[in-house]
């Protein structure tokens, strides 16, 4: 059984940066597929960033160049860098896990999800 602790959500303004953490336990981070989402109010839940087990990535169209999903297995956790925040970047992110898979930003494709950390930019 997978479990997933987001940290690292806060306020920030514009132009600002911020690093959320996923914390894993009961797997190995290069065991698993993971990705980070977020969802807005009012909007569907939407995918950020993944990353495979070999460390491969995938990000959102539109945000690649902004964010960074790496990776730290002897710290079983998952990063998500974000810079040049903007206001529309505000939502909760949701880290998510399966074992086994292929790298993809479907968020169906997914089994184990965090709680969630809220990041809002002004």
């Amino acid at each position: 059984h997978v479990q997933l602790v987001e940290s690292g959500g806060g306020s920030v303004q514009a132009g600002g940066s911020l690093r959320l953490s996923c914390e894993v336990s009961g797997y190995m981070v290069s065991e698993l597929y993971m990705a980070w989402f977020r969802q807005a109010p009012g909007k569907e839940r939407e995918g950020v960033a993944a990353i495979d087990k070999s460390g491969a990535t995938t990000y959102a169209g539109s945000l690649q160049g902004r964010f960074t999903i790496s990776q730290d297995n002897a710290k079983r956790t998952v990063y998500l860098q974000m810079n040049m925040l903007k206001p529309e970047d505000s939502g909760i992110y949701t880290c998510a896990a399966r074992v086994g898979g292929l790298l993809t930003l479907d968020p169906t494709h997914f089994v184990y999800w965090g709680q969630g950390t809220q990041v809002t930019v002004s």
